[in-house]
C-alpha cells in the first residue's frame, strides 16, 4: 500500500533518468509554510497524544488560552482534529504554482484565492463526501452531494452539522470566520512558536534545495523520509502509507514542506487539481528511520501468535539457544526454529555466536516502539 505521484511530466523532454538525476527538476520547491505550522500547531492541541515530544509546549499554550478561543477551537476542530484539511496547503490549490507566503498574513491571501468550490470541498473533507482523486461535482451545484455532506455531518456531531448547514448556505461567512480565527491563533500563542521554529524550517528546506540541486532528486527525497523513494525510470514517487492512491505533477510541479510541531506525521496532498504536496516532519537523528507498513504487518503478525509470545518473555530477559528454548517450551528443536526465524524475519531479534552456539535475542527497543503494553505484558 502506498500513495504514489506521477512525476514523468516534470523532467524536461529528452533528457534522460541518469542526467535528471544530477538536478534538472526546476518546479520542485522546498518551502517552509506557516500556515501548514499552524495547521498541525492545532492539530496537536486538540490530539496531544499523538505528539508526546510537545508535551510541555501543549500545557503551556493551554494554561494562557483564552477561553472564549478555546471554545472557538471546537467549533472546527474537525479540520484539524480527524482530518488535516488541504485549506492548511491553500498555495496547492492556487492555479500558476503559488508558493506559501513568508509570513502568516501572506498566506491567508492565498487562501482567500480558492474558489468557493474549492473552499467548501476541502473544508468538507472531513465527511469523506466527495471525490478526492478524480473531478466530480461540489455541494455548491450538487443538490444529491449537499445531501450526502449533511448525512455524514450528521453523523459525526452537532458541531460538524451547524459549520456544514453555514457552510453551505454562505461560504464567504464561514471564510470571514476562519480567517479571523487563525489571525487570533497567530496573536494568542502562534506568532511565537513560528519566530522560533522558522529559522529550524528553513533551515531544512536549504538543505533539500542543495541536494536537489547538487545530487539530485533521490537523495533529496531520501532526506525527506525513509518512506519516500523514487523510481526515474518509471517517472515515480511511491510513500509508503496506509492507503493506495495515485497523483500526478503534471504542469504544477510539487512542493516538499517541512513541519516541527507536526512529528511524526507524514502526508501527502493528491487533491485532483491541486498541486502534490510532500508535508514531512523535520529530521531527528536522534531517531531511528521508520519501519515500512511492510515490516509493521510481520512484526504484527510475529507477536500474535501464543508460542511467539511466551517465547519472546524469555526472549526479552536474556539470551538462548534454540536447543534451550526447545527444551524450557516442550517442543523440538525444528518447531522453535521456525517461530524464532518469523521473528527473526520481522526484526524482532538479535543473534549472536558464542562458540558453536547461536543466542537469540529479542530486541527490546524495536518492540518498545510497536508498544508498550505488549512490552510490559510480556515483562511482567
Amino acid at each position: 500500500m502506498s500513495v504514489r505521484i506521477d512525476i514523468s511530466g516534470l523532467r524536461p523532454m529528452g533528457l534522460s533518468p541518469a542526467r535528471a538525476e544530477s538536478g534538472a527538476w526546476g518546479r520542485i520547491a522546498a518551502v517552509p509554510s506557516p500556515l501548514a505550522e499552524l495547521g498541525m500547531a492545532l492539530h496537536a492541541l486538540s490530539e496531544p497524544a499523538h505528539h508526546p515530544g510537545l508535551q510541555s509546549w501543549v500545557t503551556g499554550v493551554t494554561a494562557r488560552l483564552d477561553p472564549h478561543l478555546a471554545d472557538r477551537m471546537c467549533e472546527a476542530d474537525f479540520l484539524w482534529r480527524m482530518t488535516f484539511s488541504d485549506l492548511f496547503l491553500a498555495c496547492a490549490g492556487v492555479p500558476g504554482g503559488a508558493l506559501p507566503g513568508t509570513d502568516l498574513a501572506e498566506e491567508l491571501e492565498l487562501l482567500d484565492k480558492l474558489s468557493d468550490e474549492q473552499f467548501v470541498a476541502a473544508a468538507l473533507e472531513f465527511t469523506c463526501a466527495f471525490p478526492y482523486e478524480t473531478p466530480g461535482p461540489g455541494p455548491l451545484t450538487d443538490e444529491r452531494m449537499r445531501h450526502r455532506a449533511l448525512e455524514l455531518a450528521a453523523a459525526r456531531g452537532p458541531r460538524q452539522v451547524r459549520f456544514t448547514e453555514g457552510l453551505l448556505a454562505d461560504p464567504p461567512r464561514i471564510r470571514a470566520w476562519l480567517r479571523e480565527f487563525l489571525q487570533d491563533c497567530d496573536k494568542a500563542f502562534f506568532a511565537e512558536a513560528w519566530s522560533r521554529l522558522r529559522h529550524q524550517l528553513a533551515a531544512d528546506t536549504r538543505l533539500k534545495t542543495d541536494l536537489l540541486r547538487r545530487k539530485g532528486l533521490a537523495e533529496a527525497l531520501a532526506a525527506v523520509s525513509p518512506a519516500v523513494t523514487v523510481d526515474l525510470d518509471a517517472g515515480l514517487i511511491t510513500v509508503d502509507k496506509l492507503g493506495d492512491t495515485r497523483t500526478a505533477t503534471a504542469d504544477g510541479g510539487l512542493l516538499l514542506i517541512p513541519t516541527s510541531l507536526g512529528r511524526p506525521h507524514l502526508m501527502v496532498l493528491h487533491r485532483y487539481g491541486w498541486r502534490p504536496v510532500l508535508h514531512y516532519p523535520v529530521g531527528s537523528p536522534e531517531l531511528a528511520a521508520p519501519p515500512t507498513v511492510e515490516q509493521l504487518a510481520l512484526r504484527m503478525t510475529a507477536l500474535s501468535h501464543p508460542v511467539r509470545m511466551r517465547l519472546c518473555r524469555h526472549l526479552a530477559r536474556s539470551a538462548y539457544t534454540t536447543g534451550e528454548l526447545a527444551q524450557m517450551h516442550g517442543m523440538t528443536a525444528p518447531e522453535i526454529s521456525r517461530h524464532l526465524g518469523v521473528l527473526k524475519k520481522a526484526g524482532l531479534l538479535t543473534t549472536r555466536r558464542r562458540g558453536r552456539y547461536v543466542l537469540h535475542q529479542l530486541d527490546v527497543t524495536v518492540v518498545a516502539r510497536l508498544g508498550s503494553d505488549f512490552l510490559e505484558g510480556i515483562l511482567r
